[in-house]
């Protein structure tokens, strides 16, 4: 059982690429006139937060004060982002405009449960200088206040090489440990970041080795660490559970998981619960574990999901 008598004292910064997720929810019974295609009557429509947005609902469900920081366009989309931002109620947060990109919305259309196509409004290019200067003001504002900084990568420019420099230095001169989950290919500007997550195909990528087996995961995490000069490596391998490269070490724990249902967003979940282990004096290999749990109670539901402290102490029991 996991119990944290200090949380309202350990609060974790998120920065990242946020998006919506925008579902629309219908029926379907016959087929176009005009093309073979299946015509859906829409009944209701939802909106959730995606990206650093979901790893930032994470952290809240853990009740764990958030202090949050990305990047919007100057759209509708702006406004409903916002307004989904503040029901969750963080600690701190702020949405940079950038007129020159549009905010990130990817709409799902479903039908009798079933996805039928997903549409993607984004821009993928670096935000520019200037943009990058305002969210380092923004972190500048609470750099002081937090433990931990999360950088949420989803390729959608926001976190460009520059600014993750900047960020690594403003955290290593203020003892801020850094936790990257990234989809970059290369991981090289994360250099200096204190912990990198990626999973087991997002490895192989990053070091150029197959991992196929505990030697070539182990080469895998070598790779990994060399390149970023990170303390430690953290590798989900999914029904496999997660590997832990620390101090030259590696270490192996099981999945947590019983029942699967969706995976969606459960990597948010994971570096989110790490994160607040980490912030709240837990070891690495500790951490991990709490996020084995953490993970195992996202799977069991739909959609991009949450774990709260109860639910996975309900679990470890």
């Amino acid at each position: 059982m996991y119990s944290f008598s200090n949380i309202s004292k350990s609060k974790i910064g998120v920065i990242g690429d946020v998006m919506l997720d925008h579902y629309l929810h219908g029926n379907c019974d016959r087929i176009s006139p005009e093309a073979p295609v299946q015509v859906v009557d829409i009944k209701s429509q939802v909106y959730t937060l995606g990206g650093a947005g979901n790893v930032m609902e994470n952290l809240i469900a853990l009740n764990c004060p958030t202090c949050f920081i990305s990047v919007c366009g100057d759209d509708d989309g702006a406004k409903i982002l916002q307004k989904e931002i503040e029901k969750k109620k963080p600690y701190f947060h702020q949405l940079i405009t950038d007129k020159d990109r549009k905010t990130t919305i990817k709409t799902r259309v479903l039908a009798n449960k079933h996805q039928l196509i997903r549409l993607d409004s984004e821009d993928k290019n670096d935000i520019s200088n200037d943009i990058s200067d305002q969210i380092l003001d923004a972190l500048k504002k609470v750099i002081t206040e937090i433990s931990v900084l999360i950088m949420s990568d989803y390729c959608k420019g926001v976190l460009t090489d520059n600014l993750v420099r900047d960020i690594n230095i403003l955290c290593k001169n203020n003892n801020v440990i850094t936790i990257v989950d990234s989809k970059d290919k290369a991981l090289k500007k994360y250099h200096n970041t204190s912990i990198v997550k990626p999973n087991k195909k997002e490895a192989s990528i990053a070091s150029g080795i197959n991992i196929v087996d505990d030697e070539t995961l182990r080469m895998a995490c070598e790779k990994i660490a060399e390149t970023t000069n990170c303390k430690t490596v953290i590798v989900t391998l999914s029904e496999e559970g997660m590997a832990i490269f620390h101090e030259n070490q590696l270490d192996k724990i099981p999945t947590r998981a019983l029942e699967v249902f969706d995976v969606t967003g459960a990597g948010d979940t994971v570096i989110a619960s790490i994160a607040f282990g980490i912030a709240n004096g837990l070891s690495i290999h500790d951490a991990c574990d709490f996020s084995n749990h953490a993970a195992a109670v996202v799977v069991r539901k739909i959609g991009s999901a949450t774990a709260t402290l109860a639910e996975i102490n309900d679990l470890i029991a």
